[in-house]
């Protein structure tokens, strides 16, 4: 005789689910866009959610209660958060030259890397000097430099000022998750039939799994990525290699564009800090590559490889699918969303096909209706 585990084991998720759990990754995804400045902040919030669960479940082994674990957790985070924050202001006065100076001094070290780049290439390839290569690049990037700078920076720098205000919400969000996390899973499972209570329990296990494996993968891999490039950089000479590491590895979190983003801001620093060397920033090119080798062979099936079980071709078409229904947003949320949205759906079309559970939910109603309607007369 098959057991319900049995009978759910033969119910693979076919076309239907699968176009259900695209459909509603992107409908979240339009929805996540329309609520960005809530959906940052709580994508930050469950990050650091499972950061600090692991020390938070060690204090609850050790014998303190569930609340006050949370709350010491939570308290510690908060200390270290607001100390960070303290040393930041004092470190960001502590330069005699402006930010405008250091962006414009690194800008146009990156710009000089391009236009001696082109000169090169003109000399070994003449047919690139007669297309007028060099001239036409150059001109292109003096005039997107000079309408960025006075057009679009301003823009930005109000934008992200904007966000910081919202982002203030991650840490309180992250002590909630930390202490009513339990009680919200509980909360959703009372909510179910008892017929379907055993395979409900699964999915909110699965969910959890599937977003810790995640979120933990993509730190454990943020840390060896900034490490690794951090070496590397210090090993040719470039400055401030751990700070170009950690931003550049952070950047990666955005799949594709976040990469060639880090490639450009490590060339550019390597540019500006040897002017009349261009083989630190031909180095710096090579040792990025390399990371990102290393990154997608050996470091991300080490870390993020199990976290999510999705074929390849699916992956690349919803971060092109979430890229343009979200934007950058939508290339950073895509794929957890999509893990998420995966398990849910599978699982309930394994609820829902299985007769087995249905059978059983028939049958609670009917004795439910019946034990109503016993005392009644007819």
């Amino acid at each position: 005789m098959n057991t319900p585990h049995r009978l759910s084991e033969a119910h693979s998720a076919g076309p239907v689910v699968w176009s259900g759990i695209i459909a509603t990754t992107c409908a979240l995804l339009f929805l996540l866009q329309q609520m960005l400045w809530l959906a940052v902040p709580f994508l930050f919030a469950i990050i650091l959610y499972y950061i600090l669960l692991p020390p938070m479940q060690r204090l609850i082994r050790l014998g303190l209660s569930h609340n006050a674990a949370a709350l010491l957790v939570g308290g510690l985070f908060l200390l270290v958060l607001t100390l960070a924050g303290i040393a930041a202001v004092f470190w960001s006065s502590a330069p005699a030259e402006s930010w405008q100076d250091l962006l414009g001094h690194y800008l146009d070290g990156g710009l000089a890397f391009v236009r001696g780049t082109l000169v090169a290439l003109e000399d070994k390839f003449p047919i690139l000097r007669q297309a007028r290569l060099g001239k036409v690049i150059n001109s292109r990037f003096a005039s997107f430099t000079g309408s960025f700078m006075q057009k679009h920076l301003t823009d930005i720098l109000v934008s992200v000022a904007a966000w910081l205000p919202s982002l203030l919400l991650a840490p309180f969000l992250t002590f909630f998750f930390l202490r009513d996390g339990l009680r919200f899973k509980k909360f959703l499972a009372r909510a179910v039939p008892n017929a379907f209570f055993e395979k409900t329990l699964y999915l909110l296990h699965e969910v959890d799994q599937t977003a810790r494996r995640y979120f933990q993968g993509l730190i454990k891999l943020t840390v060896l990525d900034t490490a690794v490039l951090a070496m590397g950089l210090w090993a040719i000479g470039v400055s401030a290699p751990l700070t170009l590491g950690l931003i550049a590895a952070l950047l990666a979190w955005v799949p594709y564009v976040g990469s060639i983003v880090g490639c450009m801001l490590v060339v550019t620093v390597a540019s500006t800090d040897a002017p009349g060397d261009p083989l630190v920033a031909y180095s710096a090119i090579g040792v990025f590559i390399l990371v990102r080798l290393l990154d997608d062979f050996v470091f991300m099936p080490l870390t993020l490889g199990r976290s999510l079980h999705i074929h390849p071709l699916i992956t690349v078409l919803m971060i092109f699918v979430g890229g343009s229904v979200a934007g950058v947003a939508g290339l950073m949320l895509v794929l957890p969303l999509l893990g998420v949205v995966m398990v849910v759906g599978e699982t309930m079309g394994k609820l829902i096909t299985n007769p087995r559970l249905r059978a059983r939910h028939r049958n609670a109603i009917a004795l439910r209706v019946r034990q109503a309607s016993a005392d009644l007369v007819v």
